[in-house]
Parts: structure tokens; sequence; C-alpha cells
């Protein structure tokens, strides 16, 4: 093993496995995955701690335990089309695509769309990245097996559900009355009718609307 491999063990081992995931095919896509090299190289060596740690444009890399209940929940299986909204960094996107799933992202903020992408490029992560928040610059009309939301949502789309195709799972940190938010996973059994699960508690960046070159224009 690579110095970075063992670290990623570690990171499974202590930090995720530990706290109750149990799906191999997470634990081991986030094994496989170089989450370093989706971080400032001034924060690598923070990579594998269990931390969110900020990735510019105000924006941050979700701690490794809520990336992992996050994927777990949305289960995805080899083949299978996910949509994500928020890139981000793109390491979200390297672990759906690491255990086969295809993945199309959205980030409103073009310069992290376009980091992100050259990174999952370079490491031969075929995901399709888009800059577009989902209301302007395209909205892939799916269908999709799932959908992943990786910013805090005051409230549900509509959208977001319709895209689903029967069976479908959509994870989302929504806004909750006692502040923060916590984890939703919604089934969707057949159109208008879902089957709704409440999970972690958590902390995301606020989701928000507007394409953007850089998060500073606002």
């Amino acid at each position: 093993m690579t110095p970075w491999q063992n670290m990623a063990e570690r990171m499974v081992r202590e930090q995720i496995a530990a706290r109750g995931i149990r799906s191999e095919g997470v634990l081991k896509a986030m094994m496989s995955v170089p989450r370093h090299l989706f971080l400032p190289p001034s924060l690598e060596e923070s990579a594998w701690i269990d931390s969110p740690l900020p990735i510019g444009e105000d924006q941050t890399i979700s701690q490794p335990y809520i990336v992992a209940k996050m994927t777990e929940l949305l289960s995805p299986e080899e083949g299978e089309e996910i949509l994500e909204i928020g890139t981000g960094s793109g390491y979200q996107s390297a672990v759906l695509a690491a255990m086969g799933a295809r993945v199309t992202s959205l980030e409103r903020i073009r310069t992290l769309a376009g980091n992100s992408e050259k990174a999952l490029a370079g490491l031969g992560y075929a995901v399709k990245v888009l800059w577009s928040d989902g209301t302007e610059g395209g909205r892939p009309e799916g269908p999709f097996n799932g959908v992943l939301v990786t910013a805090a949502a005051p409230e549900l789309e509509d959208w977001w559900s319709e895209v689903l195709v029967p069976g479908g799972r959509l994870v989302v940190p929504l806004s909750v009355a006692s502040g923060g938010q916590r984890m939703l996973l919604r089934v969707k059994i057949r159109d208008r009718t879902y089957d709704d699960t409440w999970h972690d508690y958590c902390r995301f960046v606020p989701l928000l609307k507007g394409r953007r070159e850089r998060e500073q224009e606002e």
C-alpha cells in the first residue's frame, strides 16, 4: 500500500466502519478514492481527519463519515444513473463513480465545476459535470435511479423527486426547525407517492440559486 492508501484504510476503519456504516461497496469505494487530491495542496495532509475542510469559494469537502452515510442511504448500484446536486470538490462524485454509478453532477460555481471536472478526469472517473444550479444553464431530464443533494436545502424541490424512476432514492440534508439539518431519504413508490425516512443530523453549507463565476460575486 502507498502512504495515502494506508491513511484511507485507517479512515474507513476508525471513522466510518466504527460508526456503523456496513455497506461493503461504500467502504471499498472510500478506501479506493484519493481524498487528498480533491483538496487544495496546503490541506492535503489533513485529508483523512474526521472533519469537513475548506475547498475555496466558501465551500467545503464533507466529513468522511457524512459522505459514507449519504452514499449508504442512496445505495447506488453498478450502472445506475445518479444525479448529484452540488459537485463541490468532486469527492462525493468520485465515491459514487467508484461504486460503478453513472454520475451527472451539477455545480453552480464555475471555478469549482472546472476544478472538480479536471480532478475527476485526471483520476479516471467518468463523471459528467455541468455548470448549473438546476434552474438555469440546463437541467438533466433523467430519469435517474438516485438524486443526492450535497448542500442544506430549506425545502424539497419537486423536480428532484419527479426525475426519479419508481424505486429511485433521493437523499438530501433538509433544514429542520431545531436548527441545522437532518438527512432525509425519500424512496419513490410511484408518481407522487413516496416513502420518507429521517436519519442523522448534520450541518452543510446552504443550497443557493443562480450560476456564478465565483462565489464572491454574490
